[in-house]
């Protein structure tokens, strides 16, 4: 049995607050090749880094059990794993803002093919980076109202762009992390 709707539909209001909360993200993510804050916090700012390296692990361990759950029609479990994802996604943000502030931009060092592999995981990674937050909002607010054949149907565009996404995200940090000064 599918779950009740947990919010009341509202469109309009829910499109004005995801579009508008994915352009700020968006700006502020933009932005932060702009902008760096020399100061000593008194740890290895890079640690961001290595966390942001965690949470993207298990946000794509999250996702993959999600799916797990509801093919097996465990809707409770799915939701519960669902939003796990979507709270450790926002801890990913502001990590990654933090260490994009504090350590500024870090230059990939690597040559030959090891360069040509970083590069297209990157330049794959960035952009579906850039417009997945949305696509995830607008799919959990359709579970939240309980429109389910609309969930399903963003999920299936969603879904694997976000598992991406995350597993990309570590595969970034492994190829850049050594690179770190």
């Amino acid at each position: 049995m599918m779950l009740a709707a947990a919010w009341k539909k509202n469109d309009k209001k829910a499109s004005v607050l995801i579009i508008t909360f994915s352009v700020i993200v968006f700006i502020a993510v933009a932005g932060l090749s702009r902008i760096t804050v020399r100061v000593n916090l008194g740890f290895d700012v890079h640690l961001f880094a290595k966390a942001n390296a965690i949470i993207n692990s298990c946000v794509a361990v999250l996702l993959i059990a999600a799916l797990a759950a509801v093919k097996s029609r465990k809707y409770l479990l799915h939701k519960n794993l669902m939003l796990a994802s979507m709270v450790l996604s926002i801890l990913f943000l502001v990590s990654y803002i933090a260490h994009h502030l504090f350590a500024g931009e870090t230059k990939f060092g690597g040559e030959g093919v090891s360069r040509t592999i970083y590069l297209v995981i990157l330049f794959t990674h960035i952009p579906l980076a850039g417009i997945i937050l949305p696509f995830i909002l607008f799919t959990a607010y359709r579970a939240m109202v309980g429109e389910y054949p609309r969930h399903k149907k963003l999920a299936k565009i969603t879904w694997p762009i976000w598992f991406y996404v995350a597993v990309t995200g570590v595969v970034v940090y492994w190829m850049i992390s050594p690179y770190y000064v």
